[in-house]
């Protein structure tokens, strides 16, 4: 069974050119699905694919409900057992596809809440107030998330390589989702950070000239999406923001405070290298939001 699996992720890395965090969470959903299908099993016996029907894979979903799991991590799952499923049939393991009646569940968008412009001011503002190496990553990073709308991954993703800091055209170079390069232009205070960052804080992390990173740990290693979440969490306390803020929580400000400035739609889509238009067209409602609630704070009788 983890044969099959392993099969499976290979494909989906080759061939389909899926994102490493994709996979990643597909890996983990069909060894939990393994482990329930496993569970099953009444003889002992080593269960087969060939074995799973329909009910067993209803049972799973409702397993999963049962232990309160959300709904869109549900839909996930699901998603993986039928992207599975139709692989195995695919390449002949399977004669019926158990799965191929299986409805996904329909999730409910929820937008995300976008931070205001005070709110993205003060909170870049917390590392600006130490000048300790660390304290310079850590601006440059924020700075950077904000100017580009770049997803956390792509963000801790970057080589030196990437960037190109020579004014004017600033730019930065990143991998997006299947392996699609964008170029996003840099803002003035995004290129002083990053240089500020590169002459005095990036040399005494780094000791050996062989790292490629240009954001690092204090081990002077690649700093991972995990590591940025836990400074962005502490920064926000320390800025006063009571709202949960997320990695992703910058770029949904950048989408929203682009458009809200009056960025054409399909510009915004394609720094925020969103395949589909619908994606981007999400934002178009928090910054009509974000635009009423600036009405009613200002307007006398609102």
């Amino acid at each position: 069974m983890e044969e099959e699996i392993g099969h499976f992720l290979n494909f989906l890395a080759v061939e389909k050119g899926a994102a490493t965090n994709t996979i990643a969470a597909y890996k983990n959903d069909l060894q939990q699905f393994r482990a329930y299908v496993v569970s099953l099993s009444t003889n002992g016996d080593r269960p087969f694919w060939g074995q799973v029907d329909r009910d067993a894979l209803l049972d799973f979903i409702l397993d999963l409900r049962r232990r309160r799991y959300a709904d869109a991590t549900v839909a996930r799952k699901v998603a993986a057992i039928k992207s599975f499923f139709s692989f195995l049939q695919a390449e002949g393991i399977l004669r019926k596809n158990p799965a191929e009646s299986i409805n996904s569940p329909r999730v409910g968008k929820s937008l995300p809440r976008p931070l205001s412009v005070r709110e993205i001011d003060e909170l870049l503002e917390q590392p600006a107030r130490r000048s300790s190496p660390e304290a310079r990553r850590d601006r440059a990073m924020l700075e950077a998330l904000y100017a580009t709308g770049m997803r956390v991954t792509e963000m801790v993703s970057l080589d030196m390589k990437d960037l190109h800091l020579s004014r004017p055209g600033a730019h930065v170079r990143c991998l997006g989702k299947g392996s699609k390069e964008r170029t996003l232009p840099l803002q003035e205070q995004a290129i002083q950070a990053l240089e500020a960052y590169l002459e005095d804080g990036r040399p005494h992390i780094v000791h050996d000239r062989r790292v490629t990173a240009v954001f690092v740990n204090r081990r002077g290693e690649r700093l991972t999406r995990q590591g940025f979440w836990l400074i962005l969490k502490g920064y926000a306390k320390q800025a006063g923001i009571t709202t949960p803020v997320t990695p992703h929580t910058l770029r949904h400000s950048f989408a929203t405070h682009m458009l809200t400035g009056g960025a054409p739609l399909r510009n915004v889509q394609e720094l925020m290298g969103h395949a589909n238009m619908s994606t981007t067209q999400v934002y178009t409602k928090l910054a009509d939001g974000y635009v009423r609630q600036v009405y009613e704070s200002a307007h006398p009788r609102a």
